[in-house]
């Protein structure tokens, strides 16, 4: 590490990125938490819905190429300060300003722009300086600290709705967000850019020279790396689906068998859910060092389109039975949550870490702006929402994930150092 002040240490950087990261999340679950309520204030359909779901992810897809790489060249601190800015006035602009549709669709752009330069930047900040072995963890770390705070935001979202109102909930997710720019700008210490390296003959890089800032050829004939990425663009469409619609799905289901004022919040199930999907997550990339990564990865692809195939259907017979599937499904696709990234970061060449982390998130957020939009888009065509159109809905997603799963297994990517696969 470079600097006199601030963070000493690998470990204090992780505690530091990791506290930031909650703090910029918080609001995450804001809008999916209030989704059915906001449907109903705007007069939204399904599909208009689904888009303002998705256009975070698009956003966050055209944006994380660019921001991302450029970590490669420019100190990761400045790109990250960056992204936390727009969503600060992501969040802080939908709560002032947002009464419908396409108010509501810019702003979350908005806030989708901010967690490109927040997401990803934040773990390149700690790849550059933590070593091969610690890399494991301190992903997982940094994922559990979003998933933790992803979570709780979802409950704290409702809460902040029913007592406040919800442009007051939004307006404190920004002022959470700003605490986390205050925080990596006062205390993370900056670092030099690497220096400019010649080119060779007729522009080629040579021997120890720099790789081109944006080509991105070498990432994808990585294949090892390529793998894990091409898992986490359906690994987060299904979670995105999940997230995204997880509380309408369970509100559809407590309104159609007549248990809508005797049930537990969807709110707080979806809450639950995410908190135990971090921990799984968690256990998930133990399981990988200990049982081999792409063992576990495939094992949680598999279920998770086993749980994808019949949620819909079953879940719609009975409020409880939705709420047990759905978590049960969510500790599914969280379970090779960190594995994924792990295995990409840590197949990633280090002179091309951050375009690699680029791709990654550019493949896993394309997914995520698919997975709301199939679910809303199958429920209109389906004739809205029904048990057969929840069925359908998440049974698309199953098949989804079985061509993913069939990737990876043609592309057999290597364990990770340390991992007992390898």
């Amino acid at each position: 590490m470079t600097g006199t002040s601030g963070i000493q240490s690998g470990a204090k950087l992780v505690a530091v990125v990791c506290t930031a990261q909650i703090f910029v999340q918080i609001g995450a679950g804001f809008w999916p938490a209030l989704l059915p309520q906001m449907m109903q204030l705007w007069q939204l359909t399904n599909s208009e819905a689904g888009w303002i779901t998705a256009i975070f992810f698009g956003a966050y897809m055209v944006s994380v190429p660019v921001l991302v790489t450029l970590t490669d060249r420019v100190d990761a601190k400045r790109i990250y300060l960056f992204g936390v800015a727009c969503t600060v006035a992501g969040h802080l602009l939908f709560g002032l300003y947002a009464d419908g549709f396409w108010s509501a669709f810019a702003t979350r752009a908005l806030a989708g722009v901010g967690w490109a330069g927040t997401y990803m930047t934040g773990l390149k900040l700690l790849a550059d300086q933590v070593d091969s072995k610690m890399m494991s963890r301190a992903v997982t770390g940094h994922a559990a600290s979003i998933g933790i705070s992803g979570a709780v935001s979802f409950l704290l979202g409702d809460v902040l709705a029913e007592h406040f109102g919800w442009r007051t909930a939004f307006t404190i997710s920004a002022s959470t967000a700003f605490v986390a720019w205050l925080m990596v700008a006062l205390v993370v210490p900056w670092r030099a850019a690497p220096p400019p390296r010649a080119k060779g003959p007729m522009g080629k890089e040579g021997a120890g020279q720099q790789p081109a800032l944006f080509d991105f050829r070498p990432v994808v004939r990585n294949t090892s790396a390529f793998a894990y990425s091409v898992v986490y663009c359906v690994h987060t469409l299904e979670m995105s689906a999940l997230r995204g619609w997880g509380v309408a799905f369970l509100a559809f289901v407590a309104g159609y068998t007549g248990l809508a004022d005797e049930t537990l919040s969807p709110a707080l199930v979806v809450t639950l859910l995410a908190l135990l999907g971090t921990a799984t997550s968690i256990v998930g990339n133990e399981a990988s060092i200990r049982f081999g990564r792409r063992r576990l990865v495939a094992t949680a692809m598999i279920l998770s389109i086993l749980f994808a195939a019949v949620i819909g259907f079953l879940g719609s017979i009975n409020y409880w039975l939705a709420v047990v599937l759905l978590i049960a499904y969510g500790m599914v696709v969280w379970l090779d949550s960190s594995s994924v990234t792990a295995g990409a970061a840590g197949n990633a060449e280090p002179s091309r870490r951050g375009a690699t982390l680029a791709v990654h998130s550019t493949l896993g957020y394309a997914g995520g702006f698919v997975g709301p939009l199939v679910v809303g888009w199958t429920l209109d065509l389906a004739g809205g929402m029904s048990p057969m159109a929840w069925g359908l809905a998440f049974l698309v997603v199953a098949l989804l994930m079985l061509l993913a799963l069939g990737a990876f297994l043609m592309l057999r990517p290597r364990e990770l150092e340390g991992d007992r696969g390898r």
